[in-house]
């Protein structure tokens, strides 16, 4: 039943001797279960690739720093992935930060040591470049030349579009628009005006053909293929739900592995087939053969060991992993699978009520103050509504000596970062928890990206139901075809459960090393930098999480990752194994976005972005 306001339970917020061991959070940097978000909320926004917060010291280990160039109006958290082709580097210019100047950067990479900013691509209005930056050669019957593909995610819910970008760059100084803002224009069968908007994009030319296949951020069928044949007019020619299509890649347990969504992919020729390595977030890394894009033929996919292999090793605790299948790359020779797992939430949480002493699973907001491992809250949970601006929002009751009080508030209608400063602005509450609402790609567990001053935290719908005792009246069919946002029954104020919520250090996103091989894949090894397994390292020292993998074009046994704060490193597979032999820190720090390999006069480097300033370019000198 709903409590009255009266003296409730203490509100903790202590840390204790030992790190808690308990079930791990979902992912805070992503969007609802099976990959569906709207963007009127900000179920993904602009940070949903974490801060820059401190940084690790300058360090160095077989990596010569060939040359840096900062990009024109460049400021901190700016610039996003970079793509190299034919002599010339494109870095994005993402809208993070701003919204404006938003676009891609083009660099003279002819002679190395010696990077000269050429073109700037500017973005639509509202709109803006991230994750997806591609050039590749198209010869087809109806288009022979170089083509540059971009994403489109917006920053201006208005005037910006989604979709994907395509130029041309055959001449790379002097870019022409082919196509802009092409993509999947329905939402669940329903008609838009624009095209959904996309968070990563690859191309491929498949001899006649040519494709690109796009994220499509909002809607669960999120494998969008368009024919690009003609890059001046591509169309929408197939789309998928993989995890629907080819159902085996889903992991049963852990029972946190809840959000399934592509974020990112490849498509490598193999074999004379076109195959497709997707990451998805918490399904793995799935590869398909796309040789015929109306008929994908399932090869393989990873699951996530459990208990977390990387975090046993390394600190010797025990829990769940977190999936959070980022961007993955074939080696040269085809042999392994190179994963990279994006995770800024180096505590997971897990929360319970007075009710029942089993756990849920609770996600911290990404830039709310954070629940550190061995801390806790707890609180009555007050309903809250919406709390969007000009919603009226109930102060809780005066707290007693030890009581204190959690506003419980559902998604919709306006961001989570409105949310939060609405609770604010109210006053007299100690934490926030935002319920999912009804809809097809609502209902589960979620991800926040979300600013505030208060601990804020994320749950599914029906765990919101039963902070008020109303778990048995949640329908889950009828919830994932409805489209409400309050919960039904309450009036603002209602008093309900003693929520509490407790943190564990569980580490930073990590590297994988899997046997490519048909069927499900055998996990090797993994890897860490190892600051992002140590708990004092868990804030204040920026992202220490890897971002991406790209994979030597001269050697099977190399790779290299972009680790944001942990810079560039190098890895080689020996006997079946990653090992860290090469590194880079700049004076300063680093916040490295992308990794591109590229040969110039036979000599393999790797272009790098760094979010905060612009272009980097390595060479490896280890052996």
């Amino acid at each position: 039943m709903v409590k009255s306001p009266a003296i409730r339970a203490a509100l903790t917020l202590v840390s204790v001797a030992a790190l808690i061991l308990a079930t791990t959070s979902v992912a805070s940097a992503q969007p609802d279960e099976d990959g569906a978000v709207s963007s009127a909320d900000g179920a993904r926004d602009a940070r949903q690739h974490g801060g820059t917060a401190g940084h690790l010291p300058a360090t160095q280990s077989n990596v010569d720093l060939i040359s840096k160039l900062k990009m024109k109006n460049s400021v901190p958290e700016k610039i996003a992935d970079v793509g190299v082709f034919k002599n010339y580097a494109y870095l994005a210019a993402w809208g993070a930060v701003t919204c404006t100047y938003n676009g891609v950067h083009v660099v003279d990479i002819k002679d190395p040591s010696k990077p000269k900013e050429v073109a700037f691509i500017q973005a639509k209005e509202g709109s803006y470049p991230g994750e997806g930056i591609q050039a590749l050669r198209i010869d087809t019957p109806a288009f022979t030349g170089d083509v540059l593909v971009s994403n489109n995610e917006k920053c201006k819910d208005k005037a910006g579009f989604g979709g994907m970008n395509l130029y041309d760059v055959t001449n790379p100084a002097h870019p022409t628009p082919l196509a802009e803002g092409i993509g999947d224009s329905t939402v669940n069968g329903q008609g838009k005006k624009a095209a959904n908007e996309t968070h990563s994009v690859f191309a491929w030319d498949a001899g006649d053909k040519a494709y690109a296949v796009i994220v499509d951020n909002e809607e669960g069928t999120d494998v969008d293929i368009m024919d690009i044949t003609n890059p001046k007019k591509p169309f929408l020619t197939a789309e998928y739900d993989l995890d629907r299509t080819f159902p085996q890649i889903l992991q049963s347990a852990p029972a946190n592995l809840t959000e399934s969504f592509l974020h990112d992919l490849v498509v490598k020729q193999i074999a004379g087939k076109q195959v497709m390595l997707l990451s998805y977030w918490d399904a793995g890394y799935v590869s398909v053969d796309m040789t015929d894009v109306q008929n994908p033929n399932y090869l393989g996919d990873t699951d996530f060991t459990n208990p977390d292999p990387q975090l046993k090793e390394a600190t010797g605790l025990t829990e769940k992993p977190e999936g959070n299948g980022h961007q993955g790359e074939f080696t040269l020779d085809n042999r392994y699978v190179i994963g990279a797992d994006e995770d800024f939430a180096p505590n997971g949480a897990e929360g319970s009520t007075d009710d029942t002493a089993t756990a849920f699973q609770i996600s911290q907001g990404s830039n709310t103050p954070q629940l550190q491992g061995g801390e806790s809250l707890t609180g009555d949970a007050v309903y809250a509504g919406r709390a969007c601006a000009g919603d009226p929002l109930v102060l809780p009751a005066p707290n007693t000596a030890s009581g204190r009080q959690i506003a419980i508030v559902t998604r919709g209608l306006c961001t989570f970062t409105e949310k939060v400063a609405s609770v604010e602005a109210a006053g007299g509450y100690d934490g926030i928890v935002i319920v999912n609402r009804e809809g097809s790609d609502g209902c589960g567990a979620f991800g926040m990206s979300v600013d505030g001053t208060i601990p804020t935290f994320s749950v599914d719908r029906k765990t919101g139901f039963g902070f008020f005792d109303r778990a048995a009246l949640y329908d889950n069919a009828a919830c994932l075809a409805g489209a409400a946002s309050l919960i039904p029954g309450l009036s603002l104020g209602d008093i309900g459960d003693v929520v509490s919520v407790r943190a564990f250090f569980d580490g930073w996103g990590y590297v994988h090393l899997f046997d490519n091989s048909t069927g499900k894949m055998a996990e090797l090894d993994t890897y860490a930098i190892p600051e992002a397994e140590d708990p004092a390292f868990a804030e204040g020292f920026g992202d220490l999480s890897v971002h991406e993998v790209a994979t030597s074009k001269q050697r099977a046994d190399l790779a290299y990752f972009s680790y944001y704060s942990g810079g560039f490193r190098v890895a080689k597979i020996v006997d079946n194994k990653l090992v860290e032999t090469g590194r880079f820190i700049d004076q300063g720090g680093n916040n490295i976005w992308g990794v591109q390999v590229f040969e110039s006069n036979g000599i393999e480097y790797v272009a790098a972005s760094d979010r905060d300033s612009g272009l980097y370019i390595f060479r490896y000198t280890g052996g």
